[in-house]
């Protein structure tokens, strides 16, 4: 299934329902303000390889209709990605638009994703010395269990909290939909 020129990072986070992206109490949500920092970062570094999927189409109320209009919306932007990057962190919750985001993402379009673990600041609080996930890592996974069990499907790149780590995740051509790697969990 093509759909033309995929050049946006679909962003997923979990904010609680109904979420508005106007209201203080979303600027205050945990998962939100990290895809904003991604936002800042390439408002002030312009090589920042962060193209926003969310800024390709127009925005609406969450108190839209879900079926007609919010799941329309995101299963668009998708459709515009190259990937997706995943906020994943002890806020994180199983919301309805973020199960459809993933299971939309990963199990129709196949679209590799990046995981972003807030909470993490280096490599080695992911993986242990023989890099295999950490206990702590995996509860997280278990917390979206669509995305714990459509992994094996796509490739998943895993990486901390830290700017540079990120800017060389976003360059990597195997996390993105028209050159992606075999299907793996990566560090």
């Amino acid at each position: 299934m093509e759909y033309g020129l995929r050049t946006h990072n679909y962003c997923a986070f979990y904010v609680a329902e109904p979420f508005n992206p106007c209201a203080l109490g979303a600027f205050a949500t945990h998962d939100f303000c990290h895809y904003q920092m991604l936002k800042a970062w390439k408002g002030k570094d312009t090589t920042f390889p962060f193209s926003d999927a969310h800024a390709a189409t127009y925005s609406v109320r969450d108190s839209s209709d879900w079926e007609s209009t919010l799941k329309p919306r995101l299963r668009n932007r998708l459709r515009l990605s190259k990937n997706i990057i995943l906020f994943l962190s002890d806020f994180t919750g199983n919301s309805r638009a973020l199960r459809e985001e993933i299971d939309y993402g990963i199990n129709t379009l196949g679209l590799p994703v990046i995981i972003i673990y807030p909470e993490f600041d280096n490599i080695d609080k992911i993986v242990d010395k023989n890099n295999t996930f950490r206990l702590a890592v995996k509860n997280l996974w278990a917390k979206l269990p669509i995305l714990r069990d459509s992994m094996h499907k796509v490739p998943t790149l895993h990486l901390p909290m830290k700017k540079e780590t990120i800017k060389d995740g976003l360059s990597n051509r195997m996390f993105m939909i028209n050159s992606k790697g075999s299907p793996a969990k990566y560090i």
